[in-house]
């Protein structure tokens, strides 16, 4: 339980200045060239430990799970991310990130069958009210042009619960290194096909120290040690365990934010984070009992 609870706050911690390091990408990669890069770089990181590895080499892969995740997880989220943060504050991503245990719980409820108490669905309606002050109740943002920004990083994290579900449901006999590995490179992939498409990668620009360091920041920690936490977070407690993480993100983001982005912290901010956390505490709370804790330290104590 010490390491599991310990990686979470480690993962916190390093999520939470990813969101600035992507404000600093944006200008010089653009919103796919992020993806790319960050997802290429921490592929590169962990290549000398996939190498190492042999545990999965004697088995077949499930490789169209590991694409199908990388693609929720890695590519599209990120780029959704990527994408509302050319509207929205880094903070402000970063809280609605926290939604991501709520669109875990429904999409176990509506893809995999998982029951779903009262005391879950009321937690899952005081998230949207969250999410509604957030807004400062203005639900036109959520249609049409205006839908960048608020709606697309919802979007990014419905794609993180899915990936979520699919780890555990599909990738649970693959290790964490591989899984991580695949998935990153399955991101990277995404990443190249939209800067193909839209618009290039201003190398120049990315020579200068901000965007170096958010290369550094988002490929190293961000997206290579970031996301092996992550599915050994999924994989040895639970996909709702690791979603947790996100309530932990907003408050690193938010001193992140203010200290290096000069970002305000608003009242809406602070409402509508406390209401969200409430939310998603309410539509969590059956994942987090007795029994489920007791596995989580079995799986401990025999590692």
């Amino acid at each position: 339980m010490i390491r599991l609870y310990g990686a979470l706050v480690g993962l916190s911690l390093i999520w939470g200045l990813s969101f600035v390091f992507m404000k600093w990408l944006l200008e010089p990669a653009g919103i796919w060239g992020v993806v790319f890069i960050r997802t290429l770089a921490g592929a590169i990181i962990l290549l000398p430990l996939v190498l190492r590895k042999t545990t999965d080499s004697t088995k077949k892969l499930p490789i169209k799970w590991l694409l199908i995740t990388g693609f929720f997880n890695c590519g599209l989220a990120w780029g959704l991310i990527s994408l509302s943060e050319t509207v929205i504050q880094s903070n402000t991503a970063s809280i609605l990130n926290a939604t991501t245990p709520i669109w875990t719980g429904l999409l176990g409820f509506f893809l995999f069958s998982y029951r779903l108490n009262k005391q879950q669905w009321i937690g899952i309606l005081i998230g949207f009210f969250g999410i509604l002050v957030l807004m400062d109740f203005q639900i036109g943002h959520l249609f049409g042009a205006q839908f960048v920004g608020i709606g697309t990083m919802v979007l990014a994290a419905i794609c993180y619960g899915l990936s979520g579900q699919l780890t555990k449901r599909y990738l649970s006999g693959v290790g964490v290194v591989t899984i991580t590995f695949f998935t990153l490179l399955t991101g990277a992939a995404t990443g190249l096909v939209g800067v193909l498409l839209t618009e290039p990668v201003h190398i120049g620009q990315l020579l200068e120290l901000k965007p170096m360091l958010a290369v550094l920041g988002l490929g190293c920690l961000g997206s290579g040690l970031g996301q092996l936490i992550y599915f050994y977070l999924n994989k040895n407690g639970s996909p709702e365990f690791a979603a947790t993480v996100t309530y932990l993100i907003p408050a690193s983001a938010m001193i992140w934010g203010y200290v290096l982005l000069k970002e305000p912290v608003t009242p809406n901010l602070i409402v509508g984070l406390l209401i969200i956390f409430a939310g998603v505490y309410l539509s969590s709370k059956k994942k987090r009992n007795k029994e489920t804790l007791t596995t989580i330290q079995k799986k401990e104590a025999s590692r």
